[in-house]
């Protein structure tokens, strides 16, 4: 099989050294490094979690999830997707947002349940990992609709992430005492994010927007930034809402969806049979 790339190679004119060496645009370099300082993010709250210093592991967790939004529109932006790019960013997903969370809310609360606790934070991170899987198979699906795609079908991994640690956002809003003594209501609660992330519950999506019209440029931009200086300013507040104001939007995003469905199931029953 060697011997047959060579003589391929040979017969194009490509030298070894030639594609050993070849450029790489730079283009295609900067969404992988953002990748990267994301999963050093997620791996680092690990270490902040054995320290015992949680503020700084889940905003740790926060900050991979800021650079998991930006990678990916930086690489469209560029036009720097790459294959190899969307495998690392697969892999960074499920360290940030399945390993990293279940370590924090085992070492801060849930090995109070011994056995229990993890194989709860192993549910956590296993339906983290297919939910990942799924979404990487439902992207080559030719047969997926347009309108489909304002919807994630389950919660995304960042958001599972962000929902995972809401029992950390009131613990440190002193809402619940120390995370141990909740463990018994944490444990279900972190089993329903789970599940959310690999159920067929369809959840609104972002990263299809399109165009916003010109008198509404300015109120999303003042929204935008006071969002930023809220979160900077009181996080743990702003974290709690944006979690609260998430799981309160799944009805509005399920309705949606089959409102739209039975739409298009209903132009498909109206359309005329086609002429044989």
């Amino acid at each position: 099989m060697e011997r047959e790339t060579e003589s391929v190679d040979q017969a194009v004119g490509v030298d070894q050294g030639q594609r050993r060496f070849r450029m790489v645009p730079v283009r295609f370099l900067l969404p992988n490094m953002i990748t990267l300082l994301a999963l050093c993010s997620g791996v680092t709250a690990i270490r902040f979690a054995f320290e015992g210093r949680y503020e700084l592991a889940v905003a740790s967790v926060m900050l991979a999830v800021v650079l998991d939004a930006v990678d990916g529109r930086l690489a469209r932006f560029l036009k720097g997707t790459s294959r190899f790019g969307a495998e690392l960013d697969s892999l960074a997903d499920f360290v940030n947002f399945g390993v990293a969370p279940a370590i924090l809310l085992y070492v801060w609360s849930l090995n109070s349940l011994r056995t229990l606790g993890w194989v709860i934070c192993l549910v956590l991170a296993i339906c983290c990992a297919l939910r990942l899987a799924r979404f990487n198979v439902a992207l080559d699906d030719p047969n997926k609709p347009a309108w489909a795609n304002r919807f994630f079908t389950g919660a995304p991994a960042p958001a599972g992430a962000g929902l995972a640690l809401l029992p950390f956002y009131l613990g440190f809003l002193g809402i619940i005492d120390e995370g141990h003594g909740w463990a018994l209501l944490i444990g279900p609660y972190i089993v329903c994010v789970a599940l959310l992330m690999v159920s067929r519950v369809p959840t609104f999506s972002g990263k299809h927007m399109g165009r916003i019209r010109g008198d509404m440029v300015l109120p999303v931009l003042g929204l935008a930034v006071l969002a930023v200086v809220m979160l900077i300013s009181y996080p743990w507040e702003f974290l709690s809402i944006v979690s609260v104001i998430y799981l309160a939007l799944i009805p509005v995003s399920i309705r949606s969806y089959r409102k739209l469905s039975a739409g298009v199931a209903h132009h498909k029953a109206s359309e005329p049979p086609a002429a044989s």
